[in-house]
């Protein structure tokens, strides 16, 4: 599984998060998973 940092949208390897919860390439630790299929979300 792959995570995209959510400041500079680089990718980051499920083992590069459980060393260290911050983006290698900018120190964001904002962090988020990839999607593979996209979803659609109703409002009531």
């Amino acid at each position: 599984m792959s995570y995209k940092c959510f400041n500079c949208n680089k990718k980051i390897s499920e083992v590069q998060i459980k060393k260290r919860v911050r983006c290698l390439y900018c120190g964001s630790k904002i962090i988020f998973k990839e999607r593979s299929v996209a979803t659609n979300v109703k409002a009531r």
